[in-house]
């Protein structure tokens, strides 16, 4: 009979290494893409994982303007934000966010996805959203 004394180390700030990762949204189903990101945001992928410590890497995404939805979806889906105030409710939909911010429109389902605590900002601030294929960070993308 074998018993195994190992224990595992908790892992430290210092020794948390941050790769990136390029994401191309290019015909991408919003919905099957922002887990992903959200996984690589997290450090969820990695072997080291606590969920008490942020270990992710960084994520861009290119093409962010050739994202696509399922179904009636594109015409349906709406933005809200309500300001607080009587009348401050402002709803854009999915087609007129496309058109002027589709960056938003990862980042607002990335952040939905990530766990709701005080990592998440940090989290949010590894996520590099570009609309199309050029974006300043091709040195620290291998391969």
């Amino acid at each position: 009979m074998t018993t195994f004394t190992h224990s595992t180390k908790p892992v430290r700030e210092s020794e948390i290494k941050r790769a990136w990762h390029l994401v191309d949204a290019n015909g991408q189903v919003l919905g099957r893409l922002t887990p992903g990101i959200a996984k690589f945001l997290q450090g969820k992928h990695k072997t080291n994982y606590v969920p008490y410590i942020d270990s992710g890497d960084h994520v861009i995404v290119i093409n962010a303007a050739k994202v696509r939805l399922t179904g009636r979806k594109d015409q349906a889906k709406e933005y809200t934000r309500y300001s607080g105030y009587p009348g401050g409710l402002k709803k854009v939909s999915f087609e007129r966010m496309l058109a002027e911010k589709p960056t938003e429109i990862i980042k607002h389902a990335v952040s939905g996805m990530l766990p709701k605590n005080k990592l998440r900002d940090q989290r949010l601030a590894r996520l590099y959203i570009f609309a199309d294929e050029k974006h300043p960070y091709g040195d620290k993308i291998k391969g």
